[in-house]
């Protein structure tokens, strides 16, 4: 499909699902060669990372633990400009190297919240894997050490992403048709 409808708006194919894949193992390589022998916690940050988050793991051939963490900072296309913690961190993190895997970061902010908690418990090292960074977007300084891909600041769904909850089943990345 080139082009899908959700609820309002139209949305146009801009990453094919060879071309995640192919980031995506990218990704895993790395974490695989610098992470070897720390036995990592990945911490998945739901629900938009859910798809990334599986297809990374199935990568990852190093010993490592995963667990879940729920954010919630949107609302519809934008950003409601807070954070909610849904599901928290029951993991002991002390000591531990400790990789956030995210779907996406645009203005940092949630990231930089979640940072801060995960900082709190001690964890040896933090690193992020992020699916998507928008550095056009971004309005705090982070050290994304795994990125797979750098987009435009454009509103996309698929492979995990949504709007208003629909369109995360989609194996494919698509941008907003601006009208």
């Amino acid at each position: 499909m080139d082009t899908i409808k959700i609820k309002d708006k139209e949305f146009s194919i801009s990453i094919p699902e060879e071309k995640i894949l192919e980031h995506v193992q990218r990704v895993a390589d790395e974490i695989n060669r610098d992470l070897e022998g720390k036995n990592p916690l990945f911490l998945s940050v739901l629900n938009g990372s859910f798809m990334f988050t599986a297809d990374l793991m199935k990568r990852i051939n190093i010993p490592c633990e995963i667990s879940f963490i729920k954010l919630a900072s949107y609302e519809g296309m934008a950003s409601s400009g807070t954070i909610k913690e849904v599901i928290g961190i029951n993991e002991d993190l002390a000591g531990r190297t400790v990789v956030i895997v995210e779907d996406i970061v645009d203005t940092g902010f949630t990231m930089e919240r979640l940072l801060e908690q995960v900082g709190t418990r001690n964890p040896k090292e933090i690193h992020i894997a992020s699916l998507l960074v928008k550095p056009d977007k971004l309005k705090v300084n982070l050290d994304i050490k795994y990125v797979a891909m750098s987009i435009p600041n454009d509103f996309i769904v698929g492979y995990g992403l949504d709007y208003d909850g629909f369109g995360r089943n989609y194996k494919d990345i698509y941008t907003v048709v601006e009208d």
